[in-house]
């Protein structure tokens, strides 16, 4: 297979590995500059770059783990034991995880969206370098994506937001096929009005 055939191979079969699935390797420091610096390589208008990166490994993750237990408490959810311990163990399921934060530019000429459009693209880049190099990962928005104490733990600006949250770690259980949209189904082509 060519390298162009390989690498449209890899878009058209790429799979999250869901957290839970994920072994306990994960990429080195080196693969881990490669992935972040893939994601770098999106279209940016403007050039604002509208987007930083907070990187969670070692200790550091069982240490934002009771950022997200007190988030969790504080925010009115049922206090069950069970519960306590995921969200205090949530970032040691992979070994590494990156915030990806959209940094918004408000008195830039480039319009908000394409703004946070980029920081998507950034979060996918670094999707499609963790898999070509063998490793798991998922990009993941769950309630501490947008809960104020977790966003003022990453010490968020005022036009800061998450965009995800990466995990990336080795291949445990290879992903299954989910169900996809028919292309059919989602293309259409404009013509005008007669």
């Amino acid at each position: 297979m060519s390298a162009d055939n390989a690498f449209l191979h890899l878009l058209k079969t790429r799979r999250s590995v869901v957290v839970r699935d994920m072994g306990p390797d994960g990429p080195d420091a080196v693969q881990l500059h490669n992935i972040l610096s893939a994601g770098l390589r999106v279209p940016d208008h403007g050039k604002l770059g509208p987007w930083r990166f907070i990187v969670f490994e070692g200790e550091n993750r069982r240490q934002f783990g009771g950022v997200l237990e007190a988030a969790y408490l504080a925010s009115g959810m049922p206090d069950e034991d069970e519960r306590r311990q995921f969200e205090r163990e949530r970032f040691l399921r992979a070994p590494v995880v990156v915030a990806v934060i959209s940094v918004v530019t408000p008195d830039s000429k480039i319009p908000e969206w394409e703004q946070v459009l980029s920081s998507g693209a950034v979060c996918q880049n670094m999707l499609l370098a963790a898999t070509s190099m063998g490793f798991a990962a998922q990009w993941l928005t769950e309630w501490y994506a947008y809960d104020p104490m977790v966003t003022q733990a990453l010490r968020l600006g005022a036009t800061e937001r998450v965009a995800g949250f990466m995990y990336f770690g080795s291949v445990a259980t290879p992903p299954r096929e989910r169900v996809r949209p028919e292309l059919e189904d989602r293309v259409s082509r404009w013509r005008p009005e007669l």
